[in-house]
């Protein structure tokens, strides 16, 4: 590695792969492309990432909170952002300075936002966001719609805000299930009446609402824009719905600090839930769930040494797991091992399944203890040390 760091476990960001699958996502949609790069970018870094995605052409950026939006800035990223989630009303005057585009979601929210920001002398841009079923945040309109079409235009002529776009969410665009994709057109059907009736009282400068989901299923449905997620990163949507050609952004890496023999009857972590039923060889690998890999994972994932599959073996530890290696006779203190990436370890993916959660949430949950290392062609270019950031 070019750059020096703590090589004891690490995440390494593809940027190439990352500038690839926006690429991919962007031809697919033929619209503006909106990186959502909240939660740090899945896990990855914002700054790199946003910086790598504005170059290659993000038209947006979205993010789920104020403090996200304005790091984005302070990071140099000039475009537009928009704050899915909620921010407090008195904090009007900061969306208006740092030009941060708001979820406006309901009419009290938009009251209340609307009042702050003419107290501030401010205006607020907002894209109002039409619960179409998801059941979260958002105007609902599935179970009325006349009141909800009512109280958007009403947004639309309130002092203080400049409502310039309007969006929803799939709930199930990343199912194939008959029932699921039956409500998914659903929700696109209703989406489209509703955005027709805003429309009818003069034109919104971006109508968007495919997710990732959304986009791999429907690129028909594209709008404006589409708000690209999880596939940015290289990862699936799920198991049915798929996105072809993507290449997985992140791998999680970590060292081995020691191999030892283990006899029959030898007993293995916490809880002594691995006794050795035969003599194997075990090596001790420096990450455990504080660094992002899941507990769940004990006796069930597989990691990579010297390119050969590893099996874990016993309870995963806060900070260090053990695999057997048996069938890596060269490994040794210090080898590299491969815990969450290309195969023959387990992907993100296959490891969620393994653990029964999805590999959104693997990603996010890499720690910030873990150094980021980006790589371009191969070569470091940049390691991001939280715990050095001071």
């Amino acid at each position: 590695m070019s750059i020096p760091f703590d090589a004891h476990c690490w995440a390494e960001i593809d940027l190439d792969a990352l500038a690839h699958n926006f690429r991919l996502i962007r031809r697919r949609a033929g619209a503006a492309v909106c990186a959502v790069v909240k939660a740090d970018a899945y896990g990855h870094g914002d700054r790199m990432a946003a910086r790598t995605l504005a170059a290659e052409g993000a038209a947006w950026f979205a993010v789920s909170s104020l403090a996200e939006a304005r790091h984005l800035r302070r990071s140099g990223i000039a475009q537009p952002i928009l704050i899915l989630g909620m921010t407090r009303p008195e904090c009007a005057a900061l969306l208006a300075e740092e030009g941060i585009t708001q979820a406006v979601y309901s009419p009290e929210y938009a009251e209340a936002l609307a009042a702050a920001a003419e107290s501030a002398g401010v205006t607020v841009k907002g894209h109002l966001k039409i619960d179409t079923g998801m059941g979260r945040i958002g105007f609902g309109a599935r179970r009325d719609l006349e009141t909800a079409v009512s109280g958007l235009l009403a947004c639309r002529k309130r002092k203080g805000l400049s409502i310039t776009g309007a969006f929803q969410h799939f709930s199930a665009a990343d199912s194939l299930a008959e029932e699921d994709r039956r409500y998914t057109e659903e929700q696109y059907a209703l989406f489209r009446r509703v955005v027709e009736r805003l429309e009818a009282a003069g034109p919104l400068e971006t109508v968007h609402c495919a997710n990732s989901a959304g986009l791999a299923a429907h690129p028909e449905w594209s709008c404006d824009m589409v708000r690209a997620g999880i596939i940015l990163y290289g990862q699936d949507p799920s198991a049915e719905v798929t996105f072809p050609g993507l290449r997985p952004v992140m791998t999680l890496k970590t060292v081995v600090s020691q191999v030892k023999d283990l006899a029959p009857g030898d007993c293995v972590g916490y809880g002594r839930t691995y006794t050795a039923d035969r003599a194997l060889r075990a090596a001790t690998l420096c990450c455990g769930y504080a660094d992002g890999y899941p507990r769940a994972l004990s006796s069930l994932g597989t990691v990579s040494i010297h390119g050969k599959p590893a099996p874990v073996i016993g309870r995963v530890s806060m900070d260090q797991l053990t695999v057997d290696v048996s069938a890596v006779p060269e490994a040794a203190a210090g080898d590299e091992a491969v815990v969450l990436g290309p195969a023959p370890a387990d992907g993100f993916a296959r490891a969620a399944s393994k653990a029964g959660t999805i590999s959104y949430e693997l990603l996010c949950a890499v720690a910030r203890r873990v150094p980021r290392v980006y790589l371009r062609g191969g070569e470091a270019v940049e390691v991001l040390d939280y715990l050095d950031r001071e």
